[in-house]
């Protein structure tokens, strides 16, 4: 027991020591500092930088939104989760795995509506080729050509009357927080109508066994723990995540 006191005695001994070496070291060399502040500014170019990282921070956090509300994502992930229910698996494939799968599907159909607005806004922006408008306008015309093939025009002609604006002549004309909404709602009853497609037929599985069950008198089974494993032997069978991703990227051409 003293041999061990002892030794315990050394070691924090010798871990004050390093702490005290450590701490004068840092005293001697200086810890950095950030200070933030607000200074008078006679230039102009640096008051547009400052405005330019302002709204790059801006667009940065909403970034998210954008991704989900713009592009086919929403559509995407509806569905995905649709079958899971459908099939009656809680948990499995997991959340992190059913969105990952969505982002990367969405990259996949929206890359060719992202090069075009690279080629025709950013990339000119960049050469100093255009201006900061032109830009906008440019990067946003393929976003919105896209968004307005996959809305109806049942939701456009709901939020034009709900916004009280004059009916737009063309597609161009259509206001772009009229148009994110009708698209949003258009992407909603898409994906419904394919999860509809998809519940049929494992509710028919579900139907089949429970009635088997009932006919047998285990009414006590939950018929659940019996048509999961026929369900998921059908998704199996039929290719199902070949011909569900098949659908969904071919519904947005």
């Amino acid at each position: 027991m003293t041999r061990v006191r002892i030794r315990r005695g050394l070691l924090l001994g010798a871990i004050f020591l390093i702490s005290m070496t450590a701490g004068n070291g840092w005293a001697q060399q200086g810890l950095p500092t950030l200070s933030l502040g607000i200074t008078n500014s006679s230039d102009s170019g640096d008051i547009a930088v400052t405005l330019q990282i302002i709204l790059l921070l801006t667009i940065l956090s909403l970034a998210p939104a954008l991704l989900i509300m713009l592009t086919s994502f929403t559509r995407i992930v509806v569905v995905l989760s649709f079958l899971r229910h459908a099939i009656g698996t809680q948990q499995m494939p997991p959340n992190q795995l059913l969105i990952g799968l969505a982002l990367f599907l969405t990259l996949f159909i929206m890359m060719p509506v992202g090069q075009e607005a690279y080629q025709q806004g950013i990339h000119p922006f960049l050469n100093d080729e255009i201006t900061r408008d032109e830009a906008l306008e440019r990067t946003l015309a393929p976003i919105r050509r896209f968004m307005l093939q996959q809305t109806r025009e049942e939701d456009l002609n709901l939020f034009v009357s709900l916004s009280e604006i004059p009916t737009p002549e063309n597609a161009d004309a259509i206001p772009t927080q009229v148009l994110i909404p009708s698209f949003i709602i258009s992407e909603l009853r898409a994906a419904f109508q394919i999860g509809f497609f998809l519940f049929v037929p494992f509710l028919v599985i579900d139907m089949i066994v429970a009635s088997v069950l009932m006919s047998m008198g285990m009414m006590m089974l939950p018929p659940i723990m019996i048509s999961l494993p026929f369900k998921i032997l059908l998704f199996v069978l039929v290719d199902g995540w070949n011909l569900l991703v098949r659908s969904l990227v071919l519904s947005f051409y």
